[in-house]
């Protein structure tokens, strides 16, 4: 399933990663894999979604971040993922570390796991917002597949 987003994410130029996920998926591979696939193997994979242009880890995405693990009370790390699907002006975030269908200001997460590859993505747009980024208070809202 994984694979048939990558090809789609492709397919519509729509992919965006960041520094950070590129990072963790160097070690995934190289590290946790039973077996681990070889670095050079795995560094190629690396660099080639260097082409998705991955947001940088800097001021503005810590600042970012700190804002939504205190908003959210997500983990310093997910708090990072999430601000930097809102710094490159994602509206989906296809994870399955977080909550499916959570909502993190203009972000709702899919588990790609769950969400089909086929499935129209048009009702996902970037909600409007007055200032803030996000909410004052509360827990994120989940949003309700259309019956």
């Amino acid at each position: 399933m994984a694979a048939r987003w990558l090809e789609r994410l492709w397919e519509e130029q729509t992919g965006r990663t960041s520094v950070q996920v590129l990072n963790e998926y160097y070690v995934t591979l190289t590290d946790k894999m039973n077996p681990p696939v070889p670095a050079e193997d795995a560094w190629d994979d690396v660099k080639s979604f260097i082409a998705w242009n991955p947001q940088p880890i800097d001021g503005e995405l810590l600042h970012r971040g700190r804002e939504i693990e205190h908003r959210y009370r997500l983990s310093w790390w997910d708090s990072l993922i999430v601000g930097a699907a809102q710094l490159q002006n994602c509206v989906l975030l296809l994870t399955e570390d977080l909550q499916d269908r959570s909502v993190y200001g203009s972000v709702t997460v899919r588990n790609p796991f769950i969400f089909g590859v086929t499935e129209d993505l048009a009702h996902y747009s970037v909600e409007k917002t007055r200032g803030r980024t996000h909410p004052r208070r509360g827990r994120p809202k989940r949003v309700r597949p259309a019956a």
